[in-house]
């Protein structure tokens, strides 16, 4: 659910649509896009913008009930991998890539970065601000 800041209108829009629970996903540029999942590309040049600047202007505008990443983010990206657990902290929960792309299919939108290191990818949980 909407809180503040986010200027994109296809951005504001999803968000301003999420219920309880419903998944929005920040992506690397490398992420595949499900069919029938709308895709919001923001990727400029590689690097631009990056996974992180995103994070945080959604997540700065979203009540976020849980984060879901890649386990393998742990070891092969371990940069994203504590910036997203200084984010976000114990809401994190960890699967497999594969289920995590998986999962992807549930989303509302999926969000694609300039981001192009490994794993930088996560889902965001809308939760309540009541």
């Amino acid at each position: 659910m909407k809180r503040q800041g986010i200027i994109n209108s296809s951005i504001a829009k999803v968000l301003v649509d999420l219920g309880h629970t419903d998944y929005i996903v920040v992506g690397d540029a490398g992420l595949p896009v499900p069919p029938g999942v709308c895709k919001i590309d923001l990727a400029l040049t590689p690097g631009t913008p990056s996974f992180q600047d995103v994070v945080r202007a959604v997540h700065e505008d979203m009540v976020v009930e849980k984060v879901i990443a890649a386990t393998e983010v742990k070891v092969k990206n371990p940069e994203q991998h504590q910036y997203m657990e200084q984010q976000f902290g114990a809401v994190i929960e960890y699967v497999s890539h594969e289920d995590f792309k998986r999962l992807t299919s549930n989303a509302k939108a999926i969000i694609r970065t300039g981001e192009t290191t490994p794993y930088s990818n996560c889902i965001l949980q809308s939760g309540v601000f009541f």
